[in-house]
């Protein structure tokens, strides 16, 4: 994408366009639906008939698809007061504006496809099936490049097609899990009970959920509105930023997340405590430990990631400056962000949603305070520093909460590990020192040079810190319940 269409009025178009769907994919499929679904599925497989459990899918997958199929319609009629709401800067520029509307209208159905791809996701993940779940996602990466290369220079505005990109994928990886849901003989069928017990109780969770899911997506939202008034180029060089710090939070915070959730619930219905502590305590030693050295990387190493990855066709030395400050302060917030995800799913797993509502409520205050702060001095590059610190106040309050319930407990001490890993990453610095060429480099050379110079870095980098931990004494095995997170 940023080969084909680099950082122009276009990006910025399909960007908003791309992002209220994702952001109601967020509200609807990964976030409060998720948070309330999978809970009570695993106490239906572990306390109920399979009938029950069956009808139970029925019944949600039903009450899913009327209400998403409604939103999808409303949205897509009201389509330019969204985007006039959305991306208030947008309206001055009357090109800018009328192509967002045309391709978010494209897009709006993606959110119907993607939230029953939630849904068959976690079916999956209660019968211990985490693979295709987590592969599906990359049938969309796929679709957008598939689009961008081959089917966009077919229109007379090329972005158009990566609209339509989104749509076939989200029907995709939707299609993708029905053979998976076929093999566990759990294939959702038409069955309109809105009263039903199972469905009011996930109505209930979901609702203080949905207000905690919500605030996040109002805080993206509000970041959108803002950068829309910032010079062109600003919402796709924070964009191309996000991508690459989504890349460790996806796959880390997804991963733990996952296989976390359902097992906390299944702790929780069986009354075992310790379980869920010795669990929870597992995952944030984890997503330290592999936290870390991303965000070390991509603070280090954000301008040569971006040239290698980014710096091509469209994609300008502007366009590298402007997206390298983004990236750099957005790496001081993968740590958090992750844990936020562990975190959370120690209050889901209880069916306690209220809490982590009211801590995401002050947060989404916290994050337009720093915006205030750094936007008029840093531009974009303050949205992501704000965004950065908001995930670090997260943390702390939700930390605090935990310990006032004295649901988290380490059984062992944290400070030796904490120690081990600022070593290690002292270690990984001096590697990247040593190896790395004048910045020149990274913008002159051939795209083989500078993958392979980053490639060694990168793999210096990681088998220095890993190297260095393992001679200080950590072994996967000190991470109990979650020592066999890379295969889940």
């Amino acid at each position: 994408m940023a080969r084909f269409f680099g950082a122009s009025i276009y990006t910025d178009a399909f960007f908003v366009a791309f992002r209220i769907p994702n952001l109601l994919r967020r509200l609807f499929a990964e976030g409060a639906f998720s948070q309330a679904f999978v809970p009570i599925l695993s106490e239906y497989k572990s306390t109920r008939t399979e009938q029950d459990t069956q009808l139970l899918v029925n019944r949600v997958a039903t009450m899913l698809s009327v209400v998403l199929i409604f939103v999808s319609f409303t949205a897509i009629v009201f389509a330019p007061l969204i985007i006039y709401v959305s991306a208030p800067g947008f309206a001055g520029d009357p090109t800018k504006f009328d192509i967002t509307v045309s391709m978010f209208r494209i897009c709006v159905p993606y959110i119907l496809f993607i939230s029953l791809t939630a849904l068959a996701g976690g079916v999956l993940n209660i019968w211990g099936k985490f693979a295709s779940p987590a592969v599906s996602p990359a049938l969309l990466n796929l679709s957008l490049i598939v689009f961008a290369i081959w089917v966009s220079p077919a229109f007379e505005v090329p972005i158009i097609a990566l609209s339509w990109g989104v749509l076939l994928g989200g029907t995709l990886q939707l299609a993708f899990q029905i053979p998976f849901l076929y093999k566990i003989g759990v294939i959702p069928r038409f069955s309109w009970a809105p009263r039903d017990l199972g469905v009011v109780r996930i109505l209930k969770l979901m609702a203080p959920a949905l207000l905690g899911v919500s605030v996040a997506q109002i805080s993206l939202l509000i970041n959108t509105i803002v950068a829309s008034f910032l010079i062109t180029g600003s919402i796709s060089w924070l964009y191309y930023a996000d991508r690459l710090m989504e890349l460790p939070v996806g796959l880390l915070g997804a991963a733990l997340s996952t296989t976390l959730l359902p097992r906390l619930s299944k702790d929780f219905a069986d009354q075992n405590e310790i379980n869920y502590g010795k669990s929870l305590d597992s995952a944030i030693r984890v997503a330290i430990v592999l936290g870390a050295p991303c965000a070390l990387a991509l603070i280090y190493l954000a301008v040569p990631l971006i040239a290698t990855l980014f710096m091509y066709g469209q994609f300008d030395a502007q366009d590298l400056r402007m997206t390298g400050r983004a990236l750099f302060f957005y790496g001081f917030g993968v740590i958090a962000l992750v844990m936020v995800r562990v975190l959370t799913s120690a209050f889901f797993g209880r069916q306690n949603t209220r809490t982590p509502v009211k801590i995401a409520i002050m947060t989404l205050f916290f994050t337009q305070v720093m915006n205030l702060i750094f936007v008029w001095s840093l531009g974009h590059a303050g949205l992501a520093l704000a965004i950065a610190l908001a995930a670090w106040f997260n943390v702390i309050v939700l930390i605090l909460s935990l310990r006032r319930t004295k649901i988290v407990f380490p059984v062992k001490s944290w400070y030796p590990l904490l120690s081990k890993i600022v070593i290690a990453l002292m270690v990984m610095v001096a590697v990247f020192f040593f190896l790395e060429p004048s910045e020149s480099f990274w913008t002159n050379s051939h795209m083989i040079d500078r993958v392979i110079r980053l490639s060694s870095m990168v793999f210096c980098g990681g088998v220095s810190y890993l190297g260095t931990l393992w001679l200080m004494g950590l072994r996967v095995s000190d991470f109990g319940a979650f020592s066999n997170i890379g295969p889940s």
